[in-house]
């Protein structure tokens, strides 16, 4: 299936799409504004453009007249392409040209790494998990050699595979006179490496080496991720011993759920104060691990593993969570000098955390850093590659919380800044997680103020995700919908800007066009939240560099990690002032950095050892006391920054709209 060309007229823009991609989509992707503020969904009728040249696959809908179709009109949403095709923008869609459309094709951006290269991100490592499986086979004894049961299996895994220094876990003895005999003295030992050496965790009768799975988790505030792996099957590319340059791992399967403390505070510091309640602490736990046992009865039945095969987890969290997951009091976490209970973590019995799993099955914590700087970021770091580079990096975790890395395999230092739940959805009017439904990219015309908008599964729009928030409040500003300091204009030939309850407001779909039987606006006071967010993650990232006298000039690149980042339009986040105006090429994009950390440990144990050298060596930076932030944070509640220096490109471009105007 080849690629056809699609041109857009009269700008003569064109772009390449597969066969039978949506031609609303191929128009968003290329630049081309349509007005469509039903999300895609064929229910507005605004997207009707004219086929004047090849063809698409289009049925006839009720908004279009016979004489219409019969003209070539279709409606953008219901098309798919067919072959190459000419499209011509209706006077009503069109955009001028001196205020071009900041949308490029984000899904070819530079910035997006397939999986294979983001797992490429570290290298030399070899497929050596801290937890694996070995098969023995035992001489029965004899009344000449007759050394106990244990002895007999540990001389006998020296022997047979070269390893030393093996201690037993008591559940493993308990169980081990029945089971060897009965296994007829052929068994799979699960062995862990320690700080002290070697320790026989589990026992199975039988050869079951190829049964070696874990389970990761990325424990976060709004929401927990988690996948299943077969540690038996890492996909080595043309790498010779099983080392993992140019390796590229798959999980069996990956499921995510809100975390459910949510219930109990949008942040960790009212999680904090909650935990401090009567019996707080032990609600928070019971439900985070209530939820994680949701994930994990998930993982199990989409990947077909049995439960009983899974060999260990591994956890990586803020400092809260982790905490909160452990049981461990975090009340001196928001109490200064804002100190955690433990860095360190010692491995943990899962079944000891009500997590439902085997009993010899322990949980692996990434190390933490500082309270407000956790394991996720350690784990960011490790599957980032950072600490094995020379090039100078800055590591922006952008989530609930925004968590700052720079450095390079010499240093690291680290700050975290309060950003808020708006990227996720919480304190916006409208909005939600990027689940089907969430609006997700927006464009607006600015001489209509007419809005296209596309929601993630191209159905009726219930809300805007943090992606679609950036979208539309970028449009808004280049399309002079509202100033630099986020505030509706009153004067403008639109009923899309309105007062409402909470104020001035702007309409991003009308209660028609949604599934929620309600108008689905984008309020100041939402734009208000988006403005503090993105000001207070870019005034962490100059105060972190100015406290190692640097700029961003500096930077050889910047990784963006964070769930919401996958579907993140790069130059729109530029435009609002979120991330710094540098070269495009120097942003990468790795999706869901704690994720990818732990599993690189689960399948190295060499790398467990980085994590702790990784943690060691960040020195924090607690931004609540550091006097320079508080400037530079109100300099960033602006669009895109007070500072027009810092952004020549976009005030360039916000001159010429006024002109044009």
């Amino acid at each position: 299936m080849g690629k056809h060309k699609v041109t857009f007229h009269p700008s003569d823009r064109h772009i390449f799409v597969d066969e039978g991609e949506n031609l609303l989509q191929a128009a968003m992707e290329a630049g081309i504004h349509i007005n469509a503020s039903c999300g895609g969904n064929a229910t507005c009728g605004k997207c009707k453009v004219k086929i004047v040249g090849g063809a698409v696959a289009s049925p006839m809908h009720a908004e279009l007249s016979e004489a219409e179709y019969a003209d070539g009109y279709r409606l953008a949403c219901l098309s798919t392409v067919t072959g190459d095709v000419d499209v011509d923008i209706p006077l009503e869609s069109q955009v001028d040209k001196s205020v071009l459309a900041l949308k490029g094709d984000r899904r070819a951006a530079p910035y997006l790494l397939s999986p294979k290269d983001i797992f490429q991100l570290v290298q030399g490592w070899d497929v050596d998990p801290t937890v694996f499986k070995r098969y023995v086979e035992l001489d029965p004894p004899t009344l000449n050699d007759n050394v106990s049961d244990l002895t007999r299996l540990t001389h006998a895994i020296h022997r047979q595979h070269g390893i030393n220094g093996i201690s037993s876990d008591f559940r493993v003895i308990k169980k081990l006179s029945r089971l060897l005999r009965e296994a007829d003295w052929k068994v799979t030992v699960t062995l862990v490496q320690t700080r002290k050496g070697y320790k026989l965790i589990n026992a199975e009768a039988g050869d079951n080496r190829q049964q070696n799975y874990s389970i990761v988790l990325d424990i976060g505030t709004t929401t927990i991720f988690g996948q299943i792996l077969n540690l038996n099957e890492c996909k080595v590319a043309a790498c010779p011993n099983g080392a993992c340059d140019g390796a590229t791992v798959f999980a069996l399967a990956e499921a995510s759920d809100y975390n459910p403390q949510i219930s109990y505070g949008e942040d960790v510091i009212t999680r904090i104060v909650y935990s401090q309640k009567p019996g707080g602490l032990k609600k928070m736990q019971e439900t985070v691990i209530s939820s994680i046992n949701g994930i994990i009865d998930e993982l199990l039945k989409m990947g077909r593993v049995d439960r009983s095969l899974i060999s260990h987890l591994v956890v990586a969290g803020n400092t809260t969570m982790t905490q909160l997951l452990l049981g461990i009091d975090p009340k001196y976490i928001r109490e200064a000098p804002y100190v955690p209970t433990a860095n360190l973590i010692p491995p943990v019995r899962a079944v000891h955390l009500g997590i439902d799993v085997g009993d010899h099955v322990h949980v692996y914590l990434f190390p933490l850093v500082a309270s407000y700087v956790g394991g996720d970021i350690v784990a960011g770091i490790l599957g980032s590659g950072i600490f094995q580079r020379e090039a100078l990096t800055l590591y922006m975790d952008i989530g609930t919380n925004g968590e700052i890395v720079i450095g390079n395999k010499d240093w690291l230092a680290s700050v975290s800044c309060s950003a808020g739940p708006a990227f996720e959805g919480a304190g916006i009017k409208f909005g939600m997680r990027a689940t089907r439904g969430a609006i997700e990219e927006v464009s607006i015309n600015p001489r209509t103020c007419e809005p296209m908008i596309l929601t993630i599964g191209r159905v009726k729009p219930i809300g805007i995700c943090g992606s679609g928030l950036i979208d539309a409040v970028a449009e808004l500003l280049e399309a002079g919908i509202i100033d630099q300091k986020g505030k509706f204009h009153q004067n403008l030939p639109t009923k899309r800007v309105r007062k409402g309850e909470d104020g001035y407001e702007y309409v991003l779909a009308y209660k028609n066009e949604t599934r929620i039987r309600d108008d689905i606006v984008l309020t100041e006071i939402d734009i208000e939240n988006l403005i503090r967010t993105k000001g207070s993650i870019y005034a962490g990232c100059k105060v972190l560099l100015k406290s190692v006298g640097l700029g961003f000039k500096d930077l050889d690149q910047i990784i963006i990690a964070g769930g919401f980042g996958r579907h993140l339009d790069l130059e729109k986040a530029i435009f609002i002032g979120l991330l710094p105006e540098i070269d495009a090429r120097k942003f990468i994009f790795v999706g869901n950095g704690s994720l990818l950390g732990a599993r690189l440990l689960s399948f190295s144990r060499e790398l467990l050892k980085e994590t702790e050298r990784i943690a060691m060596m960040m020195t924090n930076l607690e931004l609540s006391n550091h006097a320079g932030f508080m400037d530079e944070f109100m300099a960033a509640m602006f669009l895109p920054h007070t500072d027009a220096s810092a952004f020549p490109r976009v005030n360039e471009r916000l001159r010429a709209r006024r002109e044009a105007a």
